[in-house]
């Protein structure tokens, strides 16, 4: 299961809230982080993302741009179905992350549990 640090997580904010590929210096201009973060710091860990296949990049010039491999959204997804997949008890994992979550939470699971239940019906 692919979990970021807090520099990594700094970096995917800013790359996930952009409407287009951005170069490095763009990502540490907006980033909002605990301590000031040097350029060259900021660069190899987009380098790191990019080769774990988080950040897609192209050469525009002297710099690369990078963007999201995939939406926030996607990722997040990807990563609790890995973590239910992870081994153990599925049903005991389910009730345990279910007694967690908040009352809103909780009905945005019974909305997406209703929207998905009819595709997964007309798509068998």
């Amino acid at each position: 299961m692919r979990e970021f640090g807090e520099l990594e997580s700094a970096i995917m904010d800013v790359m996930w809230a952009a409407d287009r590929p951005c170069a490095v210096r763009e990502v540490r201009e907006r980033m909002s982080y605990a301590r000031p973060v040097a350029y060259t710091t900021v660069m190899t860990v987009m380098d790191i993302l990019h080769r774990k296949d988080v950040l897609h990049r192209d050469k525009h010039g002297r710099a690369w741009r990078y963007w999201p491999a995939e939406a926030r959204e996607e990722h997040d997804a990807r990563l609790m179905a890995e973590a239910l997949r992870s081994g153990g008890n599925r049903v005991v994992t389910m009730r345990r992350f279910l007694e967690r979550v908040s009352d809103d939470e909780m009905e945005s699971l019974r909305i997406a549990v209703r929207d998905v239940i009819p595709r997964r019906a007309a798509a068998s």
